[in-house]
């Protein structure tokens, strides 16, 4: 919401928005939520970092581990040199993906009697893939544009790799959890079939 308050809703043209440096409410009310933005990646950052401490086997995988360490560094590089702008469109996406992924962690805390709500665990990762089409689309448009004034090319180029990199990476995952079926429940791998007398039983 604070990014789209920020300019996204009222004066970014969602095509070429360079950086505002100015002193104006709205470019300073950017380079805040940029930088709470950078703090929560951190916090994700020390929330991987725990899970890996307490050996949660296969709650962590390369993908977690890749996405939380790189995103936290090259964001504060971002924002460093230029908090806001047509590179700040992943971030206000993103942030809106964590919204329904947090949620769905919160459910899932609740233990048994949440379970039957769970079932959309697949879509959270379809929800991920969705983010990074929209990501690379929104920062392609920098390379059919016969002008843009945006300010440090360099990160334009930067959110575009990144982009297509996680869309293999997530791809990858979708494929090995969810047509392999390897993140399913212990008990649906070990019979093949979800069957569900079996998991009752179990």
């Amino acid at each position: 919401m604070q990014f789209l308050m920020s300019g996204w809703l009222s004066t970014y043209t969602w095509r070429c928005d360079p950086v505002d440096y100015s002193n104006s409410p709205e470019a300073l009310r950017m380079v805040r939520v940029a930088w709470l933005f950078l703090f929560s990646k951190f916090i994700e950052l020390m929330d991987t970092v725990i899970f890996i401490l307490r050996k949660k086997d296969g709650q962590v995988t390369f993908l977690h581990v890749f996405h939380h360490s790189v995103l936290p560094w090259s964001w504060w590089w971002g924002i460093t040199v230029a908090p806001g702008g047509m590179g700040s469109f992943h971030a206000m996406v993103n942030s809106s993906v964590h919204v329904v992924m947090y949620l769905y962690y919160g459910l899932s805390a609740l233990g048994p009697v949440a379970q039957p709500y769970l079932w959309w665990k697949k879509h959270m990762t379809a929800i991920q893939l969705i983010q990074f089409v929209l990501v690379s689309l929104h920062i392609s448009q920098f390379y059919f544009m016969p002008s843009c004034g945006y300010q440090y090319p360099i990160i334009i180029h930067l959110i575009w790799m990144y982009g297509t990199i996680f869309f293999v990476l997530f791809s990858n995952f979708w494929y090995q959890s969810y047509t392999k079926g390897k993140r399913l429940p212990r008990v649906l791998q070990q019979n093949g079939v979800p069957d569900i007398a079996k998991v009752k039983a179990n």
